[in-house]
Protein backbone atom coordinates (compact mmCIF):
# COMPACT_ATOMS: atom_id res chain seq x y z
CA UNK A 1 0.00 0.00 0.00
CA UNK A 2 1.48 3.24 -0.82
CA UNK A 3 1.16 7.16 1.05
CA UNK A 4 -1.33 8.07 -1.54
CA UNK A 5 -3.35 5.21 -1.01
CA UNK A 6 -4.60 6.44 2.62
CA UNK A 7 -3.48 10.11 2.94
CA UNK A 8 -6.24 12.54 3.18
CA UNK A 9 -6.45 15.20 0.52
CA UNK A 10 -8.10 17.87 1.16
CA UNK A 11 -6.05 19.07 3.90
CA UNK A 12 -6.85 22.35 6.16
CA UNK A 13 -3.82 24.03 6.38
CA UNK A 14 -2.61 27.40 7.54
CA UNK A 15 -0.60 30.57 6.21
CA UNK A 16 2.08 32.28 7.73
CA UNK A 17 0.97 35.23 7.75
CA UNK A 18 -2.29 33.74 10.32
CA UNK A 19 -2.47 34.76 13.58
CA UNK A 20 -1.54 32.06 16.57
CA UNK A 21 -4.62 32.39 18.25
CA UNK A 22 -6.53 31.63 15.44
CA UNK A 23 -4.16 28.88 14.40
CA UNK A 24 -5.07 27.77 18.15
CA UNK A 25 -8.75 27.68 18.33
CA UNK A 26 -8.35 26.08 14.56
CA UNK A 27 -6.42 23.35 16.16
CA UNK A 28 -8.92 23.07 19.25
CA UNK A 29 -11.90 23.04 16.79
CA UNK A 30 -10.99 20.43 14.72
CA UNK A 31 -9.80 18.33 17.84
CA UNK A 32 -5.78 17.55 15.97
CA UNK A 33 -2.60 18.73 17.78
CA UNK A 34 -1.04 20.67 14.89
CA UNK A 35 -1.50 22.01 10.84
CA UNK A 36 0.69 22.56 8.36
CA UNK A 37 1.30 25.87 6.92
CA UNK A 38 1.63 26.66 3.25
CA UNK A 39 2.52 29.26 0.89
CA UNK A 40 0.59 31.13 -2.10
CA UNK A 41 1.19 28.32 -4.08
CA UNK A 42 0.31 25.35 -2.11
CA UNK A 43 3.82 24.64 -1.01
CA UNK A 44 4.73 23.24 2.19
CA UNK A 45 6.88 25.91 4.37
CA UNK A 46 5.95 24.73 8.06
CA UNK A 47 4.06 22.91 10.76
CA UNK A 48 2.11 24.30 13.19
CA UNK A 49 1.46 22.43 16.74
CA UNK A 50 0.40 22.57 20.46
CA UNK A 51 3.42 22.44 21.28
CA UNK A 52 4.60 25.52 19.37
CA UNK A 53 2.22 27.30 21.24
CA UNK A 54 3.31 25.78 24.48
CA UNK A 55 6.71 26.43 24.08
CA UNK A 56 6.32 30.48 23.35
CA UNK A 57 3.86 30.45 26.92
CA UNK A 58 6.49 28.21 29.26
CA UNK A 59 9.67 29.38 30.00
CA UNK A 60 12.71 28.00 27.94
CA UNK A 61 14.40 26.73 31.05
CA UNK A 62 12.21 23.76 31.05
CA UNK A 63 13.24 21.64 28.70
CA UNK A 64 16.59 22.22 29.62
CA UNK A 65 16.36 20.92 33.20
CA UNK A 66 13.79 18.48 31.98
CA UNK A 67 11.03 18.83 34.67
CA UNK A 68 8.06 21.28 35.36
CA UNK A 69 9.19 23.80 37.81
CA UNK A 70 7.59 26.93 36.87
CA UNK A 71 5.39 28.48 39.46
CA UNK A 72 1.51 29.32 39.05
CA UNK A 73 1.47 32.65 37.72
CA UNK A 74 -1.95 33.73 36.36
CA UNK A 75 -1.29 37.26 35.46
CA UNK A 76 2.05 36.51 33.60
CA UNK A 77 0.05 33.61 31.85
CA UNK A 78 -2.68 36.05 30.69
CA UNK A 79 -0.07 38.54 29.17
CA UNK A 80 1.61 35.83 27.61
CA UNK A 81 -1.73 34.81 25.83
CA UNK A 82 -2.50 38.32 25.61
CA UNK A 83 0.87 38.86 23.54
CA UNK A 84 -0.02 35.81 21.48
CA UNK A 85 -2.81 38.09 19.43
CA UNK A 86 0.31 39.94 17.84
CA UNK A 87 2.17 36.53 16.81
CA UNK A 88 2.11 34.96 13.33
CA UNK A 89 1.79 31.07 13.01
CA UNK A 90 5.17 31.77 10.88
CA UNK A 91 7.36 33.28 13.62
CA UNK A 92 6.53 30.37 15.63
CA UNK A 93 6.24 27.15 13.50
CA UNK A 94 8.63 24.60 13.23
CA UNK A 95 10.50 24.70 10.03
CA UNK A 96 12.49 21.55 9.74
CA UNK A 97 9.53 19.15 8.37
CA UNK A 98 9.64 15.30 8.21
CA UNK A 99 7.72 15.03 4.64
CA UNK A 100 7.37 12.08 2.69
CA UNK A 101 5.96 11.29 -1.31
CA UNK A 102 3.28 9.74 -3.08
CA UNK A 103 4.74 6.61 -3.74
CA UNK A 104 6.01 5.65 -0.38
CA UNK A 105 5.01 2.48 0.95
CA UNK A 106 3.02 2.31 4.50
CA UNK A 107 5.57 0.45 6.03
CA UNK A 108 8.43 3.46 4.74
CA UNK A 109 5.71 6.20 6.51
CA UNK A 110 5.12 4.05 9.77
CA UNK A 111 8.74 4.17 10.00
CA UNK A 112 9.47 7.45 9.19
CA UNK A 113 6.72 8.37 11.95
CA UNK A 114 8.56 6.17 14.59
CA UNK A 115 12.16 7.21 13.84
CA UNK A 116 10.89 11.04 13.31
CA UNK A 117 8.76 10.74 16.49
CA UNK A 118 6.09 12.73 14.35
CA UNK A 119 2.40 12.72 14.62
CA UNK A 120 1.82 13.45 11.03
CA UNK A 121 3.69 13.48 7.85
CA UNK A 122 2.91 16.06 4.63
CA UNK A 123 3.24 13.93 1.67
CA UNK A 124 4.54 16.34 -1.14
CA UNK A 125 5.26 16.19 -4.80
CA UNK A 126 8.68 16.67 -6.31
CA UNK A 127 8.12 20.61 -6.51
CA UNK A 128 7.53 21.09 -2.73
CA UNK A 129 3.41 21.55 -2.86
CA UNK A 130 1.54 19.43 -0.78
CA UNK A 131 -0.57 16.96 -2.17
CA UNK A 132 -2.00 15.52 1.42
CA UNK A 133 -1.27 14.35 5.03
CA UNK A 134 -0.69 11.13 6.80
CA UNK A 135 -1.66 11.23 10.68
CA UNK A 136 -1.08 8.17 12.53
CA UNK A 137 -4.33 7.05 13.21
CA UNK A 138 -4.46 6.41 9.28
CA UNK A 139 -1.73 4.77 8.97
CA UNK A 140 -3.51 2.36 12.25
CA UNK A 141 -6.71 2.23 10.38
CA UNK A 142 -4.74 0.80 6.74
CA UNK A 143 -3.03 -1.71 8.86
CA UNK A 144 -6.56 -2.78 10.33
CA UNK A 145 -7.85 -3.16 6.96
CA UNK A 146 -5.08 -5.04 5.71
CA UNK A 147 -5.53 -7.63 8.37
CA UNK A 148 -8.86 -7.55 8.14
CA UNK A 149 -9.92 -6.34 11.30
CA UNK A 150 -13.17 -4.14 12.57
CA UNK A 151 -12.35 -1.55 14.48
CA UNK A 152 -15.72 0.59 15.89
CA UNK A 153 -15.41 4.13 15.20
CA UNK A 154 -18.17 6.39 16.98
Amino acid sequence: MKAQEIMTQDVVSLRQEDNVLDGLSLLFKMKISGLPVVDANAKLVGMFTEKDVLSRLLPSYIEKVGKFIYEENPKSTKKKFADLSQVTVGQIMRKEIVTTRPEMTLCEVARLMLTQRTRRVPVVDETGKMVGIIARCDILKALAREAEIELKQS
